[in-house]
């Protein structure tokens, strides 16, 4: 028999069960929570601390027949697809500024010079890496991960647990915002890239009209320095474009959050 001091213990547990679910699914999804390097269980103290301001933002209702059961496990599947949604939608422009980083090793010939990404555990190009590791910084100075947790605490107004799930117009406003990464990529790369791309034009030129010159000995060094330098140059221009798209994905992610 439940002493009546602890009646409603269970009630609330898994209450806060089912408030966690949407938080948990946006840090698996966002960029910085989602890293590997960050502990499973900071993840599900943050997403306990989430449900909790949810549940004083707004009432949670159990189905009737329990979570093992048909309402339980539609109510479960959308909170993971919104807090998926959610988190997606920022991982999308942080991706921005590791696909202008693979843009421009690859133009420097860097391609061979792989390091393991501290954000997706996978072997990346040093310049692919460099940016990440910018783009990392400048969302954490940018207050993203509290923009992040915000947008999930608000979006159980417009996204009651229960209620509606995510609509189609969220879900295709999601899809054409993905298809935006190549474009805020290759603008993030292109101070750089570009003047690499004429470099190799160059020393295309030279080897036709030089054909003892030893085109790999002189021209990978010349693209390593001459992006080295760019790098250094254009570092303040590529920094406002990785700012661009990080807030690209913080609005999109709002625009979800509101239901829109």
């Amino acid at each position: 028999m439940i002493a009546p001091g602890f009646a409603g213990v269970e009630a609330q547990l898994w209450l806060l069960l089912v408030a966690m679910i949407r938080p948990g699914a946006a840090f698996i999804a966002a960029p910085v929570f989602g890293a590997p390097a960050v502990p499973i269980q900071l993840r599900i103290i943050l997403s306990l601390a989430l449900g909790m301001a949810a549940l004083n933002s707004v009432t949670i209702a159990l189905p009737g027949d329990g979570i093992a059961s048909i309402e339980g496990m539609m109510l479960i599947a959308g909170e993971i697809l919104a807090g998926l949604a959610m988190g997606f939608a920022v991982q999308i422009g942080y991706a921005a500024a590791f696909v202008a980083g693979e843009a421009i090793g690859a133009a420097m010939g860097l391609g061979f010079a792989a390091m393991v990404d501290p954000q997706s555990g996978q072997p990346t190009q040093a310049v692919g890496q460099f940016l990440s590791i910018l783009a990392t910084f400048l969302l954490l100075g940018m207050d993203g991960h509290l923009m992040l947790a915000s947008f999930v605490v608000q979006s159980y107004q417009t996204l009651p647990p229960g209620g509606p799930m995510l609509g189609n117009d969220a879900i295709w406003g999601l899809i054409q915002f993905g298809g935006t990464l190549l474009g805020a990529g290759v603008t993030i790369a292109l101070p750089v890239a570009f003047a690499l791309v004429l470099i190799q034009i160059i020393m295309g030129m030279l080897a036709r009209t030089a054909p003892a010159l030893n085109l790999f000995a002189v021209g990978m060094p010349v693209a390593m320095m001459t992006g080295l330098v760019l790098l250094a140059i254009a570092a303040p221009v590529m920094g406002e474009g990785v700012i661009a798209a990080l807030k690209a994905g913080l609005e999109q992610a709002q625009s979800i959050a509101e239901g829109r």
